[in-house]
């Protein structure tokens, strides 16, 4: 099987599960549907000048790019219990190949999430000029780089029947302590804290719809010193499952 065959294959084999499909998509909708439909007509949120809808849109954004992208360790995880993973070793197929395919599904799923989301908040009243709809995009889409990684890490780590508890926990870890329910203060442990996090600057990058500034340095190093060091994780979880075999 060759590079881009397989390639091929892991993008088709996403789109028809449906039931995952529906799933990773669905639940970030209907959340979002359940918390900003019924402030919709709320156009200064706690005197902020910003709507409900587009509030909760780009927090709701965040969090549901971050577990499409987290959701690509559940489908390893399957694989390596039915040997999936074996015959793909024994074929011609590199390791970077694999990895390339995993992180292409993996954003294929992030974009996905990203457009329905969309919809559903300009069918709720959010607008904004073209270009912020272009930067807000872009900037989440490099912001999830470590996350395909530590998908990618968790995968080849854990198994099935761990996989799903410890995703659910770390999202909604990762989501708290990003500030993608609530602004973080200005003071205390979350203020010297989150920052630390890639998920705090993933929410930093949405929030570039509401006002607020593209990543500053420290956020760009953030995100290169957690993609850098999960990638090793990642590669490293990989090479220790293949000696196993």
């Amino acid at each position: 099987m060759n590079a881009l065959s397989y390639t091929r294959y892991e993008l088709l084999r996403t789109l028809r599960n449906r039931r995952f499909f529906i799933l990773s998509l669905g639940f970030p909708l209907v959340l979002y549907f359940l918390i900003a439909g019924s402030t919709r007509n709320v156009r200064n949120l706690d005197g902020t000048g910003i709507s409900a809808p587009m509030y909760f849109m780009v927090g709701m954004i965040a969090f549901g790019t971050m577990s499409a992208m987290l959701s690509c360790g559940a489908r390893i995880a399957a694989e390596r219990a039915v040997g999936w993973n074996r015959q793909l070793r024994i074929s011609p197929l590199t390791t970077r190949s694999y990895f390339r395919a995993k992180v292409l599904t993996a954003y294929m799923m992030a974009l996905l999430s990203m457009i329905v989301l969309y919809v559903a908040g300009v069918s709720l009243g959010v607008s904004m000029p073209v270009h912020d709809w272009l930067e807000m995009t872009l900037l989440i889409l490099v912001c999830l780089v470590p996350f395909a990684a530590l998908g990618i890490a968790i995968g080849h780590m854990l198994t099935p029947d761990s996989i799903g508890p410890a995703m659910g926990g770390g999202i909604g870890l990762l989501a708290f302590l990003g500030g993608v329910w609530f602004p973080i203060s200005s003071h205390g442990f979350l203020h010297d804290f989150s920052p630390l996090l890639p998920s705090y600057w993933l929410v930093q990058a949405s929030h570039v719809a509401l006002g607020g500034h593209p990543l500053s340095t420290k956020g760009w190093i953030v995100i290169a010193a957690w993609t850098v060091a999960l990638a090793a994780l990642a590669r490293r979880a990989y090479r220790r499952d293949t000696r196993r075999v």
